[in-house]
């Protein structure tokens, strides 16, 4: 299950001026987030979830479903760890946490492959974007992991 689909809505950020930093942490509903995954370790029916598009570079609701009978759910984002503001509450909820650790230059290059897939942007935006916003952002996470045991 991925963290994405609790990407603040596009409307809401540009409302807030802050469409230069999508996809740093305040750009998530974290709380909501914590309140799913609530949700989800006590729930006895099915449970959709929304989903991000990049596509269309926004929210897509009810974009999986969960079904009662699952007993192990993988939950991905980069922000699960995080032991401050709302994202802080994930980790009581999880059983198991695993910090994947790649390479800072490597994570440059996938972010432009990725940013430039869907062809919505110029290069040199993504460029920018990245070292505005998505860099800092991994370094955010490498930096609250150093010394942390999982």
């Amino acid at each position: 299950m991925p963290m994405d689909g609790f990407h603040m809505r596009h409307a809401k950020l540009e409302a807030m001026g802050q469409t230069d930093y999508k996809g740093a942490p305040h750009t998530f509903e974290g709380a909501a987030f914590v309140d799913f995954l609530h949700h989800l370790k006590s729930a006895t029916g099915v449970v959709s979830g929304p989903g991000y598009s990049r596509k269309i570079e926004d929210v897509v609701e009810n974009a999986f479903a969960v079904q009662p009978e699952v007993r192990v759910l993988v939950i991905e984002g980069n922000y699960l760890l995080l032991s401050e503001g709302p994202f802080a509450g994930v980790r009581p909820l999880l059983d198991y946490a695993v910090f994947i650790d790649v390479p800072r230059e490597l994570v440059r290059q996938r972010l432009m492959q990725r940013h430039g897939e869907e062809g919505l942007f110029t290069p040199e935006r993504n460029a920018a974007h990245i070292e505005r916003n998505d860099l800092p952002n991994y370094d955010l996470v490498s930096a609250s992991q150093i010394g942390r045991m999982w």
